[in-house]
């Protein structure tokens, strides 16, 4: 991403989380910006330049706030799966002829 001014950002940080109903992880990423730059653009500075957006963000960060333990347990779940399924590849292979 271009450097920007922050109040700009905020906006398009607001407006991104909003249309993807992303995280704060996710828009990070995105961006390519830091966690922490996200957090503080639509935490603080979106609150003053456009509470209507910033009430819409909050809604959906609150409620991944609220799903990120669901979000990591199936992440959790995927891993062993994944684990398991390399683990029985190697035994099949390790045991053909």
């Amino acid at each position: 991403m271009k450097q920007q001014q922050p109040h700009d950002r905020a906006i398009l940080l607001g407006e991104y989380i909003l249309d993807n109903k992303a995280t704060v992880r996710a828009a990070a990423a995105w961006f390519g910006i830091s966690k922490s730059t996200v957090h503080k653009d639509v935490s603080q500075k979106l609150s003053e330049l456009s509470p209507s957006l910033y009430h819409d963000v909050r809604e959906i960060l609150t409620k991944n706030k609220q799903e990120r333990h669901i979000r990591g347990g199936m992440a959790t779940k995927k891993k062993y799966e994944l684990i398991a399924a390399m683990n029985k590849q190697k035994e099949e292979s390790l045991n053909k002829p």
